[in-house]
């Protein structure tokens, strides 16, 4: 009887400690995830180009330009303000 209660105990001190990792990882992944910082960029554009269209997709920001050398699509994250692509169209010769 004192075995079925000592592994009664040691699953019982096993599932506490599970379930406080599961709720440790979740509270941590809440608290990283919470406040947004505010950020600051400035982006050059090409000489003579101007911004024709913004748009928000998902986590990106997209940014339409228009230039003497075509359009193109440049796209940033939306938190770090970093680029993230850029896609460029240009007439046929």
């Amino acid at each position: 009887m004192a075995r079925v209660k000592l592994l009664m105990a040691l699953s019982g001190v096993a599932t506490f400690l599970g379930i406080a990792v599961v709720l440790g990882v979740v509270g941590y992944r809440v608290s990283r995830s919470g406040g947004s910082a505010e950020t600051d960029a400035t982006v050059l554009l090409p000489k003579g180009g101007r911004v024709v269209a913004t748009a928000v997709a998902g986590d990106r920001i997209v940014v339409t330009v228009e230039s003497g050398a075509g359009l193109e699509i440049r796209t940033f994250d939306a938190q770090t303000l970093k680029p993230a692509g850029r896609l460029r169209f240009a007439v046929e010769p």
